[in-house]
C-alpha cells in the first residue's frame, strides 16, 4: 500500500513538472520560430486562438501605420510568353500583426491566411525573416 502511494506521488510530481515545461505557446502546425514574447491578443496564432491554415507568403512590410495592422506587398514573376520574358508583378495584402512579432516598414515576414479578421484583413504576420 504504501509502496502504491510513494508511485501515485513521483507520476503526480513528474505531471506538474511537465505541465510546468511545456511551451506558453500554441503549435501553429508549420516549421517555424514561435516568439519568445508573450501576448494577450485573441487573434494571435501563437498565443490566441486565431486556426491558420492555407496560403503562406513572404513579403516586405510596406506600411505599419495601422493600429495592429500592417500591409505587406508581395512580389511575384509573371512570364510573358511574346517576349519570352519575365516581369515582376506585385500584390499587397493587409495583415494582423500579433503584439509579440514586432515589425516596422521594410522587415521581411511571413503571413499565413486566416479567417477574416476584419474586411480586408485575412492574414497574420507569423514570423519575421532575415
Amino acid at each position: 500500500m504504501a509502496e502504491d502511494m510513494k508511485t501515485v506521488k513521483k507520476i503526480v510530481k513528474r505531471v506538474k513538472k511537465a505541465k510546468k515545461e511545456s511551451p506558453t505557446y500554441r503549435d501553429i502546425g508549420i516549421d517555424i520560430e514561435p516568439p519568445k514574447e508573450t501576448c494577450s491578443d485573441p487573434n494571435c496564432p501563437f498565443h490566441g486562438t486565431l486556426p491558420v491554415r492555407g496560403q503562406i507568403f513572404e513579403g516586405r512590410v510596406k506600411s505599419s501605420k495601422m493600429e495592429g495592422s500592417v500591409v505587406v506587398e508581395v512580389e511575384r514573376l509573371y512570364y510573358v510568353k511574346k517576349y519570352e520574358r519575365y516581369e515582376k508583378r506585385f500584390k499587397r495584402f493587409s495583415a494582423h500583426s500579433p503584439p509579440c512579432i514586432h515589425v516596422e516598414a521594410g522587415d521581411m515576414v511571413k503571413i499565413m491566411e486566416c479567417r477574416p479578421i476584419s474586411k480586408t484583413v485575412s492574414f497574420v504576420v507569423v514570423g519575421v525573416s532575415q
